[in-house]
Parts: structure tokens; sequence; C-alpha cells
């Protein structure tokens, strides 16, 4: 590394030793290592988002909610709660949706074997708190080299009032959430919730957003105190994807503040679903051991209109098993645990089927080589099916194993050692009548029938080290790494443009810096991640988006975030990330042209990106929250030709006031109304895209607890 990790620990130990000696801050748990743990003792980089800050923030969705965490890029192109999701370069390859990132509720696995997550069939009124796990190598993540987010929400066993809470706002924002807890007797536990949710999002054409979500939770406790909770959860979602715009239509954008109709041939992009979940948990003690048996089922559908095609898929099934054990014993005279587990997951598609859009309008062009006269499709007209293109057959299983031993060779010294093994494996067969054929811009004549089977053996490993500087410090250093396997879709895609794609293997290096007392609190981080065959969107000589292994990416990044209790009343936060993000070895197709990405820094990741927050909580009721968060400019293609100029200061604004079981809360989100790109792109024939995020909007809230 260019910066020498020695340095940096002498400036992180001088850093620890001025603090005053205060009392320690309230411990806070987390599920890193599958076992309750402070924050400050994971030898990771680890951001918690607690109950209170999403209380005030009003979270309705994930990017809400972790937006602001260095390292972190979270947006969403249509204001719903389908965010792109990114942590520290992991998951810039998807189009759409979250990849190379494990989600977990409490414990049960919400992303599928192939690494793709739905984050519409989670309720975030029910989520209670919200940890980010950095990084490769964590043992609760099989195919995921990005990271894990975990979200808890309420046990059922846990004691709490009731609630109502109805908000409404611009553009026909509603929400109405009710939740309801009751003790059946002394052994005997249950929940229920309920969220309905709609946003017109008037300011932009084809841009509404509904959904209706419900939870039935069951808990009981057996008289040898094990225990045993269940939830049953259903989810129906609508959603409209608007189009993207040109760099004209962006102008206008900033100019006017709405979007209209833009020329994107996509006009009616959308995606519904309908989801129900099923999982149940069991936990037991027995000596020195702890059984926990996890069992999760997921069936669902949608309706997706997309480029060139409109997915409708009515017979989709993801099941699995996780069953954990853990062992409390004695190493070097001290407290030991041992975590173990072995895992399997199966997601099974049936009769998958993709449509031709029926209504679009057609536009003739000369085109070359020729000259040649074209007929390409300009624009849908809705999104009607037409004549059936596809119909598809996958079936993707994961078995794995894992370890963790966390041991103290010395009071002060805490090891962790970790890994897990997994085997994941693809059986994928359809039949194309039609495709869409991109250098031709219309339907063309499919490929007939095909089938992929591919496999691939997955690895990670960590070695972690956190030392006890002071009773309010703690400094740590981890090496860890993991695979990353492609997506069904990014197999086809490869395999139809004759790529054979290979796993990724990502190599984390991290040293960094935590401390608690009751006046302040800060985490500092500084990794370099080494990624080999990461994988990559490409565009094919067709101007097809593909995926491609890009040899060899370097990930360099600093990270630091904070906050300071100025009395008891008011405090002052502040996070920020340094990112410098490069291709070592890339080669990019274009035309038909190999060209050299050596050097060039990746897409879409600002080099500078940080956060404001101050809080204000008084004795009378009284509450408020400003936050503001500035990204960085980032170059908008591989090639490195251009940037775009990121945001700076946007800013969300929190007034509230409770007394007894009363409150009412006021949030504007975007307070002085900036006009900016939510994501800003160039492919490599020098097409630019944008896509806009929402200008200001408003909510007023109002919640009874009983």
């Amino acid at each position: 590394m260019k910066i020498r990790l020695s340095v940096l620990t002498s400036i992180l130990i001088s850093t620890s030793l001025l603090a005053n000696e205060t009392v320690e801050l309230e411990k806070v748990s987390v599920t890193a290592t599958k076992v309750a743990t402070e924050s400050k003792n994971v030898s990771q980089s680890i951001a918690i988002v607690d109950e209170k800050e999403i209380q005030d923030k009003n979270i309705l969705n994930i990017q809400e909610a972790i937006g602001h965490i260095p390292g972190v890029q979270a947006e969403s192109s249509s204001n719903s709660q389908n965010p792109r999701l990114i942590i520290r370069g992991a998951g810039l390859k998807a189009r759409y949706g979250v990849r190379e990132i494990m989600v977990m509720k409490d414990g049960v696995p919400m992303t599928d074997p192939d690494s793709f997550t739905r984050f519409d069939y989670i309720d975030m009124q029910n989520v209670e708190a919200i940890e980010v796990q950095k990084g490769p190598g964590s043992i609760n993540a099989s195919n995921t080299t990005g990271g894990v987010i975990q979200l808890i929400t309420k046990s059922v066993f846990k004691e709490d009032k009731n609630s109502i809470k109805i908000g409404a706002g611009n553009d026909n924002l509603r929400n109405v959430n009710f939740k309801y807890r009751d003790a059946i007797d002394d052994s005997n536990f249950m929940s229920f919730s309920f969220s309905s949710r709609k946003n017109d999002n008037t300011w932009r054409e084809h841009n509404e957003f509904d959904s209706t979500q419900g939870s039935l939770k069951y808990g009981h406790i057996f008289d040898d105190e094990s225990t045993f909770e269940t939830e049953l959860a259903y989810t129906e979602s609508n959603v409209n994807l608007p189009a993207s715009m040109t760099l004209e239509e962006f102008k206008e954008f900033k100019a006017s503040g709405t979007q209209e109709d833009t020329s994107s041939q996509w006009q009616n992009s959308a995606r519904d679903s309908k989801i129900l979940s099923l999982n149940a948990k069991y936990e037991k003690e027995v000596g020195n051991f702890t059984y926990k048996p996890r069992f999760y089922y997921n069936k669902w559908e949608h309706f997706h209109p997309v480029t060139g095609m409109i997915n409708d898929s009515d017979d989709n099934q993801v099941y699995g098993t996780d069953l954990e054990l853990n062992f409390n014993h004695s190493l070097f005279s001290n407290d030991a645990i041992l975590v173990a587990g072995v895992t399997a997951k199966r997601d099974i598609t049936k009769d998958s089927k993709k449509y031709t859009y029926e209504d679009y309008s057609t536009i003739t062009k000369m085109s070359w080589p020729g000259p040649v006269l074209t007929t390409k499709i300009d624009q849908t007209l809705s999104k009607d099916k037409g004549d059936l293109a596809n119909i598809e057959d996958s079936d993707t299983k994961l078995y794995g194993i894992y370890l963790m031993e966390t041991f103290k060779p010395i009071e002060d010294l805490s090891i962790d050692i970790s890994a897990r093994v997994d085997k994941l494996k693809f059986d994928i067969s359809g039949n194309e009548l039609t495709k869409y054929d991109y250098s031709k811009g219309n339907y063309a004549t499919g490929k007939g029938k095909y089938s992929l089977q591919k496999d691939f053996t997955l690895s990670s490993a960590k070695l972690g080290l956190n030392y006890k500087l002071t009773d309010f410090t703690n400094i740590y250093t981890s090496i860890a790494k993991a695979n990353q396997a492609p997506t069904g879709s990014e197999l086809e895609s490869a395999s139809d443009d004759g790529i054979d794609l290979d796993k990724t293997n990502s190599v984390n290096y991290e040293i960094g810096l935590k401390s608690r007392t009751n006046t302040y609190a800060y985490d500092m981080a500084l990794y370099q991640n080494n990624v080999e065959d990461e994988i990559i969107q490409v565009k094919n000589a067709n101007g097809q988006t593909v995926y491609s292994n890009a040899g060899e990416t370097k990930k360099i990044g600093f990270e630091v975030s904070g906050i300071y209790n100025i009395n008891k009343y008011l405090s002052f936060g502040a996070n920020y990330a340094y990112s410098k993000f490069k291709f070592e070895t890339f080669e990019e197709q274009v035309r038909g042209t190999s060209e050299s990405r050596d050097g060039n820094i990746l897409p879409y990741i600002p080099k500078h990106q940080y956060s404001l927050f101050t809080t204000l909580n008084l004795n009378n009721g009284l509450k408020a929250r400003l936050s503001t968060k500035t990204w960085g400019s980032y170059y908008m293609d591989n090639a490195n030709t251009q940037k775009y100029e990121g945001y700076k200061f946007v800013t969300d604004l929190m007034l509230g006031y409770e007394k007894k079981n009363h409150s009412i809360q006021l949030n504007i989100k975007n307070l002085t109304n900036k006009y900016y790109a939510m994501e800003a792109s160039k492919d490599a024939y020098g097409n630019e895209t944008y896509k806009a995020s929402a200008p200001r909007s408003f909510m007023l809230t109002y919640a009874y607890k009983f």
C-alpha cells in the first residue's frame, strides 16, 4: 500500500490516548459474529443504525437508513423501496436491485443463492435496528464479497407498546402502520403488523408506487427456557419505473424540477410483486452448547417489463435452513466461543416467461454497414404483453459449512478465526423464440432451446485481532477473503456473447480504531481490497449490456464516523469516506476492438463522500434532527472520459413533539429543493444517461401508542 499502515497505526494510537477518562457508553450488541458482541470488540468495520435514528428519520426505505454510512452508496432511481446498493464498490455491476451483498432479517437470509435481494418484501417500519458489516469474510455471508446488512425486528418476546401511525405528504404520499403485540399467557406470545404506503411522485411521469404488507409473529417459551419463534409475512408491491434521461432532458429537469416524457424507448417499465414468506427459529441451551436451527420459505411472483422484454414469472420458490451451534469453552485460561453451522438453500423457478411488448411505435432509419433501411422500436406505448418470446426453468442450489473460533490469548487481545465453504450450482434451461436485437433495435428470431449448467466452489476466511488500548478505545486489524459467483442471468448473457465468466476473488486488508465514551464515539478504518476477476458491465459490439471479468481491481479507502454529545440535549455527528478504486488490468471491448482501461478509476464511486448531522432532544418533548450529505464528483464511464459533478449539501429536516402516548413529526427531505442526478453514466459508445433524484418532499406523521 502507498499509505504505510505503521504510520496510520501511530496516528490512531496517539489519537486514542487523548481521550478524557469518562464513563463508557451503553453497550450495543451486534450479530457480526453470530454472538452478541459490543461493536467496538468486532474486528471489522461495522455501522449501526439504532431505533431512535430510524424513528427520527421516519425510515420507509433501506436507502434512507444507510445512505449516510461511509463507504455505502444507496440510492433509488424510482424513489421507492428498490434501491441500488453498493458497499465499498461491491454491487456496482448491478443495473438494478442488490447484488454481492448479503441481507438478513433476524438471522434469516433474505438473499437468494445467486446473491440477488428483493427489498420490496421487507417492511422497514418493523425494523428497530440495522447493522452494516463492510467487506468480505463474514461467516454470515455466502456467495458475497461486499458485506452483510442485518435487519433486526422486535422480537415477539419483547414487551412493547402497541401503536398506530398515520402519515401524509405531497405527491399524494400516504402511509399507515399498525402494530399490535400481546402475551397470550406466560408461555405464548403473538404480534401483528400492517403497513400500507402510496406515493404518486407527481413530479415525474410514470413513477407511481404502492405497497401493502402484513406480518404475523408467534413465539413460545418451553419449560426448559428454550424458545421457538415464527413469522408469516405477505407483501404486494407495485412500482412504475421511470425512464432515464438524455443530457438535454436532464438539463430541462434541472431547470424545471419535473421530468416529462423522455426520448427513451422503454417508457413503461415496472415491477409488480407478490411475496409470501415464512420462517421459524428455535434456540436451546444444553450445558455449554446452544443450538440455533432456522428454517425459511419464500414464494414470490412478479410482472416486470424492462428493456426489450416483459418478464412474467409466477412460480418461484426459495427455501433453506441454517443449523447453527455455539460452544462456550475455555482457551488460554480465558473464555472462548466456537460457532459452527451448515446451511442449505434452493431457488426454483418454473415456467418463467418473457413476452414482447404489444404496443410500440417504430421509426425507420439508415443503418451501417450498408447502407440499409431498418425499422427500429421508437417507444413502447403500454406494458401490455405481446407474443410469448421465452420460457425458462431454473434451479439454483447452495450448500455450505462455516466455523469461527473467538478467543483471548491474553486479557486485552481478542482473536477471531473464521472460515466457510459453499458449493453453488446452476441448472438453467429454456426456449428462446424471440429476442430483442440491440444492433437492429427490434425483435428478431431467438436462439431456440438452450441449457446451461455451471457450478462454483466458494470459500471465505478471516483472521481478525482486536486489542484494548484503553478502557474506551480498541484498535483492530484483519485480513479477509471471499469469492463471488456470477448470477444466473449474468452467466446466460455472457454465454450468449461467447464469454465464460469466472468467480471473483476478493482479499481485504484493514486496520481501524473504535472508541466509546459518554461524550463521544468514533470509528476509523483504512482498508485495501484487491479483487481479481471482478465482474463488471460492458457493451458488446451490438450495444447490448453483457458481463465480463475485469482482470484485477484495487480499492483503497479510508472511513471515519463519529458523534459528539455537546450536552444532554444536543449532539453533533459527521461521516466521511475517501475511496480510490481503480482497474489494475482491464480490457474493454468497444465495437469489436479491445481498449485498455488499466489504471482507470471505477465509475460512479465518488472519491469523497461525507455527511453531517445534529440532533436536539428537550425534556419537554420537542425534538429535531438536521442532516446533510455530499457526494463528490465521479467518472461516468470505464474510459474515464467524463465526470459528473455529484451534489453538495442535500439536506433533510425533522421537527417533532412527543407527549405521553402521542407524537407528531414533520420530515422534509431535500429541504433546499436541489435538482440533481441520482446516477449519471456514459457507455462505451458515448451515450449519456441520467436518473433524477427526487425534489423536495415532506410528510406529516401522527403516532399513538396504547
